[in-house]
């Protein structure tokens, strides 16, 4: 089969489309010929943690497809069902945290970007029906992350104001169109006035610009919840935005992962800090009987052939895209 590789080469060096063996199912397991996957930017970030020493690696975490074989013992899964990729491996039910032994679909075993993959049967989730295969494709991952995040750790309710900083990305756009269905008001930071003006289409009650004073902007109005993905660049300012016992989620770090504080203005303001990292097999499927019920979909940026993969991962780094970038597989 055809696939995106890393190997040899520590980065972006290391990836090639190449030919590899087809892979075989085992026990409880089921293969996939996948027709679609998604760009996520923890992809950005496998070439470099992935070891030059190690066997090549096949990444991506997101796809949809036809499972097209089962290995011994699979009962709830058979060919020719239409699935997407649950990238969540190993967390079941909603919990704290992850339990001992969760990864995560695309290292450290193989993903999505290429014509086939094998995995647990129960990450072989039937493909919501009104959804596109390119929708499909690109839901799982950022749509997982962005539910966890806003309900069952912020616990975001009708009423409640919400604050997006740089939300264009895929887990972005999920944010926006998720807090205004659950009837937040929902404010958002982009440094592109055209990323800014897509946000207020998609739902955002007010777009502002990042570089701006966010008080001025906002009037003085302080928000409920920060859902943070930048990290350093925004943090500050963040916290900043929020009520006296407001509360801040992060997610994701794509501007920096360390950060600096006051603390003492921290606890002053008895602020809530809270983690969140992708999401249980319940909540996906909470996530996706949420999004069937509002009429959500993806937020859709670019199409490529997955052999054009380069271009892809070029756009995603530098920050081209709104929306989720797909990679047709077939």
């Amino acid at each position: 089969m055809k696939a995106v590789l890393h190997e040899g080469v520590s980065g972006m060096e290391g990836l090639k489309y190449d030919e590899m063996e087809k892979p075989e199912p085992k026990a409880g397991e089921v293969r996939v010929r996948l027709k679609i996957a998604g760009l996520n930017h923890r992809d950005l970030f496998v070439p470099h943690r992935h070891s030059v020493e190690d066997p090549a690696l096949v990444p991506g975490s997101d796809g949809a497809g036809i499972v097209d074989a089962a290995g011994e013992g699979v009962e709830n899964v058979k060919s020719g069902d239409e699935v997407i990729i649950n990238p969540s491996l190993g967390w079941q039910k909603n919990s704290d945290a992850p339990p001992e032994g969760f990864e995560i679909v695309g290292m450290p075993f193989d993903g999505t970007f290429a014509q086939y993959i094998t995995l647990p049967a129960e990450n072989a989730v039937p493909k919501p029906e009104y959804l596109s295969w390119e929708e499909a494709g690109v839901l799982a991952l950022s749509a997982m992350t962005a539910y966890r995040a806003l309900f069952t750790r912020a616990k975001v309710k009708e009423g409640m104001t919400v604050l997006i900083p740089g939300a264009t990305g895929g887990a972005g756009t999920f944010l926006i169109q998720f807090a205004k269905s659950a009837g937040a008001r929902v404010y958002v930071t982009s440094r592109s006035e055209d990323k800014r003006r897509q946000a207020l289409e998609v739902g955002a009650h007010k777009a502002i610009d990042s570089e701006t004073d966010w008080n001025e902007e906002l009037s003085g109005e302080k928000v409920d919840v920060v859902i943070e993905s930048v990290g350093a660049a925004t943090f500050n300012k963040s916290v900043g935005q929020l009520r006296r016992g407001g509360t801040l989620t992060a997610f994701g770090a794509s501007a920096g992962d360390t950060v600096d504080f006051d603390l003492r203005k921290f606890f002053y303001g008895q602020y809530n800090l809270l983690g969140s990292t992708m999401a249980s097999a319940e909540e996906l499927e909470e996530m996706l009987e949420f999004i069937e019920r509002h009429e959500i979909r993806p937020v859709m940026d670019k199409s490529y052939p997955l052999s054009d993969f380069k271009e892809a991962f070029d756009r995603l780094e530098n920050a081209g895209m709104m929306g989720k970038i797909v990679f047709n597989i077939e």
